[in-house]
């Protein structure tokens, strides 16, 4: 199995509910995410559109990402959505290369 160790953010909107994860599967997780495949949050509130990744060499430089990111206030998440996606485009095209 390819190994995609990817950090993502979703968001429910422009400036709305924010989600941040990690996963192998860039994909699979966004079209898990995109179709509400899996109860919990981001089914819950409708956090499906792929606003920001960021692709890594090892799961385990992705986690530390990703955990570093969760302890970040919203503004600078917002930042780094903006910094790369000013009109917060759902970027799902992209990851399916």
């Amino acid at each position: 199995m390819d190994r995609n160790p990817c950090v993502y953010l979703l968001a429910s909107a422009r400036n709305g509910t924010l989600y941040i994860g990690v996963t192998s599967d860039p994909v699979r997780r966004a079209w898990t995410h995109r179709e509400s495949a899996a109860p919990g949050f981001t089914s819950r509130y409708r956090v499906a559109r792929l606003v920001w990744y960021e692709m890594h060499e090892s799961m385990e430089s992705a986690i530390t990402r990703e955990k570093r990111l969760k302890k970040w206030n919203r503004a600078w998440k917002i930042q780094l959505v903006e910094a790369s996606n000013p009109y917060w485009r759902d970027l799902w095209s992209e990851i399916l290369g």
